[in-house]
């Protein structure tokens, strides 16, 4: 007995408990950086980071560009660091990646990048989205990838008709991991390309810009049907130490991932992201249609609804004006906590806006007094009190489209801005509702990673990925910043003369 006991103890001892786990690599492609996460199946264990070169306009008003190829050197970066040091290279088992949403790169029959991609933030395209949103009897804002498209066909007639391949961001980076073109589902959802009810491409869209383009557009592929975007392709292992063959699970837009990181897997749960844009999403049985453009009728990666409110400006607010002083953001925190709510208003639409649809809008600050310029802080707070009220009208909006959320007390706040700890106490305020900060505030990183681990896991339908990532990763909360409520009615009229601002100055027939 002794014997086989001493046996199953060094049985024991040498079993590899790393092998019960699920690693997986999970990456966010943004617009300003791209991030690597590894996950274990319970907790990030590995992290890296490589910054992009901002968007190019070359002088350009609404011009907002990058080279698609150098999101792949950025996701090779990213990913070597977040493996490096861990010895689990050969462990891990799928990768998932977000991606910034609705850009527009574009591929010729060689498979190669033609022109740099349009973003998400570009708007040129302004005059075509307000011709297609006549055509198609829809609010179409100029973020949206169909009028990029169209301002391609006319303006660079060549380029246009090199086009074999459409893509979006992230189905890009999918494409350099497994050689297979595809498009996930969510955020084909944002191109205007795509019958967000039937899941399938929209020929009339299509038809709006030419009788070719459906053929340009990849295979539809969905989480939700336990589809994969394809497998790791040799050399793209062998230069990150991975297995070869391994599924790239199909990702999805940024918010879409985010939502799975912040843990919007349930019908009453709101979540606002504060990155390069502001963002304002919940979870819906099925996608929402609003006439009046506020809300996207974006798609989950469960298959259901994903209701959107996104505005070009957000983090970016706050970057220009401590920049412009030399503070860092801890300098430039510390003088804003000083300062009074409500005492100035920006407008923010630095780089015009989508929401409300004022592509030709410029950024103003109203409530100017004698040496406000010589306070820092001053104006540093009221850019994030710019930012949070760019995404306050989204919330009555998500409330009237979803009964779920009526009741709604919570917000949980993601994105790099949610790491300003005053940034929380003003949208707690602003808002009245408790703010819940969840431990990883990168969350669309991490909720691609988890997608990839319910990938491993074979889970498929909505229903079963939803509760896999209940189960498995509700996204803990680190903590949770409360509303004073004395400071409801400052907030308030700040709001109203926020709103009143915009209108008077830049709402006209270039928002209808």
């Amino acid at each position: 007995f002794a014997q086989k006991m001493k046996g199953l103890i060094l049985m024991i001892i040498c079993f590899d408990f790393s092998h019960a786990l699920s690693f997986t690599l999970g990456i966010d492609c943004g617009t300003q950086s791209t991030k690597a996460v590894v996950y274990d199946g319970k907790q990030i264990i590995g992290r890296g980071s490589c910054e992009h070169r901002l968007p190019e306009s070359n002088g350009v008003q609404g011009r907002a560009e990058q080279n698609p190829n150098d999101w792949i050197e950025a996701f090779y970066i990213a990913a070597g660091q977040a493996l490096n040091g861990l010895e689990i290279s050969k462990k891990i088992e799928a990768i998932g990646v977000s991606g910034q949403q609705h850009g527009l790169v574009i591929l010729d029959k060689e498979g190669a990048v033609i022109r740099p991609a349009k973003l998400w933030c570009d708007t040129e395209s302004a005059q075509e989205a307000r011709e297609l949103s006549q055509a198609m009897g829809k609010k179409i804002v100029a973020s949206f990838t169909i009028t990029k498209l169209l301002w391609l066909k006319r303006n660079e007639p060549d380029n246009y008709a090199r086009i074999r391949t459409l893509l979006l961001p992230h189905d890009y980076i999918n494409f350099h991991l497994t050689g297979e073109k595809t498009a996930e589902m969510s955020d084909a959802s944002g191109t205007g390309l795509l019958d967000v009810h039937q899941r399938i491409w929209d020929k009339q869209a299509c038809s709006l810009i030419d009788d070719d383009v459906s053929s340009k557009l990849p295979r539809l592929i969905s989480s939700a049907t336990n589809d994969i975007a394809g497998t790791l392709l040799p050399q793209v292992a062998e230069r990150l130490g991975l297995k070869s063959g391994i599924p790239v699970a199909p990702g999805g837009g940024d918010n879409a991932m985010s939502a799975i990181g912040a843990g919007a897997v349930t019908q009453n749960r709101i979540v606002a992201s504060l990155g390069t844009s502001g963002t304002l999403f919940a979870k819906t049985q099925d996608p929402v249609l609003d006439p009046t453009g506020i809300i996207c009728p974006f798609l989950g990666a469960f298959g259901d609804g994903l209701p959107l409110l996104c505005t070009l400006n957000c983090g970016s607010i706050g970057e220009e004006i401590r920049k412009g002083y030399g503070l860092s953001r801890d300098e430039a925190t510390n003088l804003a906590r000083n300062e009074r709510p409500g005492s100035l208003t920006i407008l923010p639409y630095f780089l015009g806006e989508r929401t409300p649809n004022w592509p030709h809008a410029t950024a103003s600050i109203l409530g100017l007094k004698s040496g406000d310029f010589a306070k820092p802080g001053k104006l540093y707070r009221a850019a994030l009190e710019a930012a949070t009220f760019s995404i306050m009208d989204g919330l009555n909006s998500l409330k009237y489209f979803d009964p779920n959320l009526q009741n709604a007390d919570q917000i949980r706040l993601v994105g790099g801005g949610s790491k300003n700890v005053l940034w929380r106490k003003i949208v707690a305020d602003a808002f009245q509702m408790q703010v819940a900060i969840p431990t990883e505030a990168e969350s669309a990183a991490l909720g691609a990673a988890i997608q990839a681990a319910a990938t491993v896991a074979s889970i498929s339908g909505t229903d079963e990925l939803a509760s896999w990532v209940l189960q498995h990763h509700d996204a803990p909360v680190a903590s949770f910043v409360d509303p004073e409520p004395q400071f409801k009615s400052t907030y308030e009229d700040a709001f109203q003369r926020f709103k009143r601002a915009g209108h008077l100055l830049f709402a006209n027939d270039l928002e209808n």
